[in-house]
């Protein structure tokens, strides 16, 4: 019987240099033998990327805004994620439910609560087995971003005071979850955040 695969996911304020780690993360992976499928969310699935065109540039109500990414998740789980873990593979997931508390609960206001029950309803009891935080201060994100050559979606364009939220937000998620969600230091060299990271996965 084939081992069940491992779920890994990268959270982060806009700016803490994810999707360079990710890159990273899955070649790392791949090189110690893994067969990894790497995705992202919003998105992940057809519909899922059309979901995240409608989120990362409509406005729209707050609790819109929560249930269509609950709904992009649950179509991603469905057909992307618990198939490739069931198959034995790993899945590196830039995002997941933990960004949904940061964002739309930090961020943006919407109850716990609220929040609380989709998570129930989408997903059950399942949660990644590791989740790595790229926790930076907002004004070096913020300075990053500015530097991006390329437009910033409607999440990157809010003010600071909302990206301060979401990092507070993280972290006290991270402080609640010990075990699962590790924090990464993103003001160190990429080099340093590497060797980290190994030593994350040394364990796993």
């Amino acid at each position: 019987m084939t081992a069940r695969g491992k779920f890994i996911t990268l959270e982060g304020v806009d700016g803490a240099g994810k999707s360079t780690h990710l890159a990273w993360l899955v070649d790392f992976l791949r090189r110690r033998g893994r067969t990894v499928v790497q995705t992202r969310e919003p998105g992940g699935t057809p519909l899922g990327e059309k979901l995240r065109g409608l989120l990362l540039s409509e406005p729209m109500h707050l609790e819109t805004e929560a249930l269509l990414m609950f709904a992009a998740r649950r179509e991603h789980l469905e057909r992307v994620i618990w198939p490739a873990l069931e198959r034995g593979d790993w899945v590196v997931c830039d995002r997941f439910t933990d960004a949904s508390f940061a964002y739309q609960g930090g961020g943006r206001g919407l109850s716990l609560e609220k929040l609380q029950q989709l998570e129930t309803w989408v997903q059950g009891g399942f949660q990644p087995d590791l989740t790595l935080l790229f926790d930076l201060p907002v004004e070096i994100a913020m300075q990053r971003m500015a530097g991006a050559a390329r437009q910033l979606d409607r999440f990157e364009q809010e003010k600071t005071d909302f990206h301060e939220r979401v990092r507070a937000a993280y972290l006290a998620r991270a402080r609640q979850m010990p075990e699962r969600i590790k924090v990464v230091d993103a003001r160190l060299s990429c080099a340093q955040i590497q060797k980290q990271l190994e030593d994350v996965f040394a364990t796993i």
